[in-house]
């Protein structure tokens, strides 16, 4: 297994066909990303000053983007850290396996769409912070 580190996660701008009437980014699974959408879900009515996420995932990868608002996404390979802030609906960012991640900052009527390779399988969540380490080999 290799290991990825922060720096393995990437923004990603989409494509935007733009319109007096409004715009329109299209998702077309590789053709966009590093993946195939397998499963796609989406975060809203987030309280002020709540955080989401804090897990990581041994096989499905993420591809987060921030529909609505504004947020921020802290990296975290178990050496080093990397904050990311998604407020344009037209990038996103693609994080592989093996990374810890989670959500936090979320303005007023945020929206956070998550595409993701996998469906979903509670077995591929590594859910606890030690549990992560030890995966890692840290």
């Amino acid at each position: 297994m290799t290991r990825k580190t922060v720096y393995d996660c990437s923004i990603i701008e989409m494509p935007r066909i733009e319109n007096e009437a409004g715009n329109i980014t299209p998702v077309q699974g590789k053709d966009n990303l590093p993946f195939e959408v397998k499963r796609v879900f989406y975060l809203y009515d987030i309280p002020g000053g709540e955080a989401r996420g804090a897990h990581a995932h041994s096989e499905c990868h993420q591809f987060l983007i921030a529909a609505g608002g504004s947020f921020e996404v802290v990296l975290d390979d178990g050496k080093n850290k990397r904050t990311v802030t998604l407020n344009r609906p037209y990038y996103g960012l693609h994080i592989p396996p093996g990374i810890w991640a989670a959500e936090q900052g979320f303005s007023s009527g945020s929206i956070c769409l998550v595409l993701a390779s996998h469906k979903y399988d509670e077995a591929d969540y590594i859910r606890s912070y030690e549990e992560f380490l030890t995966y890692k080999k840290i």
